[in-house]
């Protein structure tokens, strides 16, 4: 009988058990893709050519919810570690040591949606750099940024209303409106609308749109931040406008079939000092290469 040596064994893709640790973190494809920057048909794959490396089943599917098999829940303490130390390593030799403190802005529903994977990225490699993040209306941070108060930050904008200063361009993304799958809120009049509040792009884009086409409506509910939408809507007293990507169940896309007019493209804007140190810089080519995976993957 032949003896199995660690010569024999084949190579565990990092890459695939990233997607791996995103999904058991997440509990779902879905919200997998949008954290490793992949659609959820190439995250299906990935996970399809991990399993078949080790014959083993690691996830078990039932609709919409992924649950670990225990080959699974083992695998994933060895995933962590191995990336971990993967980073560690790349980091030791291609990364100059770099210390200090970010201040970083960013509207509060970037806070939950692009951040966390961002500074995950960031600390990885640039442990040594301590970050501070300030989540607050993009025109406040902006007003927060000329103070001297933030280092750079990402703002929100409709397309063709950037702010006056410069800024860059990351990503961009439909606006649609968005309301309780099964819900009656959108056939009520006055329309009843939840929105942030005023300097939201979201908001002006949404209330432009409905003037222009001279459909009545009432702002029935305000909140600083998008859960506080989210809650209206779940509620079914309100719709919504929201970036396409975070139209998930149990809310659905409203279109002209509802009578509603189209909204407009928004855009993720980086601004940041001109005086940027070495650490500030580092951040920012680091949120731009995030947000470029984001761009491909979509």
């Amino acid at each position: 009988m032949d003896q199995v040596t660690s010569s024999t064994f084949p190579i565990l893709d990092l890459e695939l058990l990233r997607t791996f640790v995103a999904i058991a973190e997440t509990g779902s494809f879905r919200a997998a893709a949008k954290r490793v920057y992949r659609t959820p048909s190439a995250v299906s794959m990935q996970i399809k050519k991990l399993e078949e490396t080790l014959d083993r089943s690691l996830f078990l599917r039932d609709g919409r919810q992924v649950t670990m098999t225990a080959d699974g829940e083992t695998l994933l303490g060895y995933g962590r570690r191995l990336l971990k130390l993967n980073d560690e390593a790349v980091s030791r030799f291609v990364v100059p040591d770099i210390e200090g403190c970010v201040r970083l802005g960013a509207p509060d529903d970037f806070g939950t949606r692009f951040l966390p994977n961002i500074l995950a990225r960031f600390a990885a490699v640039h442990g040594a750099v301590d970050v501070e993040v300030l989540l607050e209306p993009s025109e406040t941070l902006l007003e927060r940024l000329d103070q001297g108060a933030l280092d750079l930050t990402l703002i929100a904008a409709n397309r063709g209303e950037r702010p006056k200063r410069h800024g860059e361009v990351l990503f961009a993304e439909p606006l649609v409106w968005t309301g309780l799958r099964g819900g009656v809120a959108w056939e009520r009049e006055p329309l009843p609308l939840a929105l942030a509040t005023h300097g939201c792009p979201w908001r002006q884009a949404a209330l432009n749109a409905l003037d222009q086409i001279g459909k009545s409506y009432r702002i029935a509910y305000g909140s600083p931040h998008c859960t506080g939408q989210q809650a209206a809507m779940l509620a079914d007293l309100a719709i919504a406008p929201f970036p396409a990507s975070l139209v998930e169940s149990p809310f659905r896309r409203l279109d002209k079939e509802e009578g509603l007019p189209m909204l407009p493209n928004y855009e993720i804007i980086l601004v940041k000092r001109s005086d940027l140190g070495p650490a500030g810089e580092t951040l920012a080519a680091e949120v731009k290469a995030s947000f470029a995976a984001l761009a491909e993957a979509t």
